[in-house]
């Protein structure tokens, strides 16, 4: 009975421990999440817009009152007899208070406010471009699944042939010389199985990285989406239109346009002259020390007379910085407009060359292989006639796999151009 119990706890344990090392895979819409949860690069650009926001309460504080007492002065000589050296001192208090006019406190915020606008469109745009880095590297992963699996199944397929062309060895159908040239062919195999054995662990490790994944073994880490093309649904003047409007760096463009505004009209203001309104308190005793003691009030105002300094470099160079702006905002209009432009024609031309291979190519290099297999195990065709079919069939379905992904990164490359993902 006890022996009973320690097996079926030991089998419990290995399934637990199964469970626990296997990682369902994950979709591109998880491997994102992660990415956006735990990238310290993005991690530190949202610090970056807690900083702004920050900015935006130093820029609407007031100025600070000014107190000062001033200093105490002592009867050193000549001091009566009956006048102590502290005596018939004035003592005064003094209290000032700068005036800001012009809404100059309201515009430093309004600067402040616009710096943290073209902060957070800053940030939005680095997701935009971090995202097309990991959406390569989970393109580069999937690239190297289907390699490992083409690979797999051509090593499996080639030793299933090697097997019957031993047969045919013993029975005398075919020579050493050739059953030895099949037999190295089949190092080429190995060979790519290695290869793409070791390019699915790069990718994993690289994608890893990128999600900040410091925890999760490499070995039960694994993704899943489709590794197939369509053609784009969506017209390019459509697809123009949307970068136009969704295109974070244009948008933070035409936002220092606004901020360069406010910032001219900051420049104008600190050109007023802002008062200095203080009041004064003394009070002096009497010189025999005796009565009451003489309190005097006083109220002044402290007027700059902006004769020469009336802040025009900085209105100068506010009024410049709208301008150059401005140009900015063309300049980035016209590199959006560009970038769609060449994602889309890449895609295009990728889609081109990939229609033929999935409606003939990889079904006629299929035929090809399969034919001259037959015909080679029946001695109907010659040993280099079957190797050269086998390449064929091989480079077909290589370059297939790489259009495939050559498609998903300039979908990639499209999504990029236009700020959103258009094609999942």
């Amino acid at each position: 009975m006890r022996l009973r119990w320690l097996i079926v706890s030991s089998v419990f344990a290995v399934c637990l421990a199964a469970d626990a090392s296997a990682q369902t895979p994950l979709t591109w819409a998880e491997v994102h999440a992660r990415f956006e949860a735990n990238n310290p690069t993005l991690h530190a650009g949202r610090l970056g817009l807690d900083e702004s926001r920050a900015d935006e309460v130093t820029a609407y504080l007031r100025p600070n009152p000014g107190f000062s007492i001033p200093g105490f002065l002592v009867n050193v000589t000549g001091v009566p007899p009956d006048t102590g050296r502290f005596q018939n001192q004035t003592t005064s208090l003094s209290f000032d208070y700068l005036i800001e006019r012009a809404h100059k406190r309201e515009l430093r915020r309004d600067s402040a406010r616009a710096a943290t606008i073209i902060a957070v469109s800053a940030q939005t745009d680095l997701v935009r471009t971090l995202s097309f880095t990991l959406r390569t590297a989970f393109v580069q992963l999937l690239q190297a699944k289907a390699f490992l699996t083409l690979a797999q199944q051509n090593l499996t397929d080639y030793d299933q042939f090697l097997a019957l062309s031993r047969g045919r060895f013993q029975a005398g159908d075919i020579a050493q010389i050739d059953l030895d040239r099949l037999q190295l062919q089949r190092v080429q195999y190995e060979s790519d199985l290695q290869t793409a054995s070791v390019n699915v662990r790069t990718a994993k490790i690289q994608l890893l990285q990128l999600m900040n994944e410091q925890t999760m073994p490499v070995e039960s880490f694994d993704v899943t989406g489709p590794y197939d093309f369509a053609e784009p649904e969506r017209s390019l003047a459509d697809l123009r239109q949307m970068a136009l409007t969704a295109r974070p760096d244009l948008l933070a463009a035409r936002q220092a346009i606004d901020k360069a505004k406010v910032d001219y009209r900051l420049a104008v203001a600190n050109g007023s002259t802002d008062p200095d309104i203080g009041a004064t308190v003394a009070w002096q005793p009497q010189p025999d020390g005796k009565g009451p003691e003489n309190i005097s009030l006083g109220v002044g105002v402290s007027i700059p007379l902006r004769l020469f300094d009336r802040n025009q470099g900085e209105k100068q160079k506010t009024r410049i910085d709208i301008t150059r702006n401005e140009q900015l905002s063309d300049a980035s209009r016209t590199q959006v407009v560009a970038d769609v432009d060449s994602a889309y024609a890449t895609l295009l031309s990728t889609v081109a060359l990939l229609q033929p291979y999935k409606a003939a190519y990889l079904a006629q290099s299929t035929s090809v292989r399969d034919t001259v297999q037959f015909s080679f195990q029946r001695g109907g065709a010659a040993l280099l006639d079957f190797l050269q079919a086998q390449q064929d069939y091989r480079s077909v379905q290589v370059t297939y796999v790489n259009l495939v992904a050559a498609y998903l990164n300039a979908a990639a490359q499209l999504n990029l151009a236009i700020g959103q993902e258009v094609i999942p």
